[in-house]
């Protein structure tokens, strides 16, 4: 079976006022988001697991769930991408996925509502 993470912020843990989010993004959307997609990514037949961070574990969080399972692919949430003040934990989460699954595609979401389509394209390129 295809296995696929998410690697996002905590809902909680999101800068709301950081200018380079979506307006309107709350806790609560991005919570339903992620859920719509990790059932999206089920119903294609695929395993999907949710690692949430915080920007002061990130690299401790992911290296913890990438020893625990193999995933064939990992998406970079939007949010990891996209905050003004995150581009170093960005670069970890980056090179903490090259060094803990180095055979793993990656990823890139732009809301967690497309990370099944995110995945698929290099899911289905092989």
């Amino acid at each position: 079976m295809t296995q696929v993470l998410l690697i996002g912020y905590a809902p909680d843990a999101v800068d709301y006022s950081d200018p380079a989010l979506p307006p309107g993004m709350d806790a609560e959307k991005i919570a339903a988001g992620i859920e719509v997609g990790l059932k999206d990514m089920r119903d294609r037949g695929w395993g999907a697991d949710f690692c949430s961070i915080r920007p002061d574990d990130a690299v401790a969080t992911v290296t913890q769930q990438l020893k625990a399972h193999t995933y064939d692919c990992v998406v970079i949430g939007g949010g990891v991408r996209l905050a003004s003040n995150g581009l170093i934990v960005f670069e970890a989460v980056i090179n903490t996925v090259r060094q803990h699954a180095p055979a793993a595609a990656i990823a890139f979401n732009s809301r967690p509502e497309n990370t099944a389509e995110a995945a698929a394209r290099w899911i289905e390129a092989g």
